[in-house]
């Protein structure tokens, strides 16, 4: 049987990242490292900032009915070359 654990990162506030982007001139590019597990960026991917949404996430179901907003930053592959993979 495997080990599990929790794992509980501590999400950034627009505050947060308002205080890390300080400075920087306008025309930074913004890449974002994925970890390949939790908390593991030692063989991390790295994509590209490219969006920034309000996402609707529902309630869980013993909780009350409606929605949450959650405001998700979307990457994609980094400028480059790539082959299609068709589908």
């Amino acid at each position: 049987m495997a080990d599990t654990f929790d794992h509980f990162p501590q999400v950034w506030t627009a505050g947060r990242l308002r205080e890390a982007l300080a400075g920087l001139p306008d025309d930074t590019p913004i890449h974002i490292g994925v970890a390949d597990g939790p908390g593991d960026f030692d063989g991390y991917s790295e994509y590209s900032l490219v969006n920034l949404e309000p996402v609707e996430k529902d309630h869980p179901a013993a909780g009350p009915a409606g929605t949450d907003v959650e405001y998700t930053l979307f990457a994609d592959y980094k400028a480059g070359q790539y082959h299609c993979d068709p589908a």
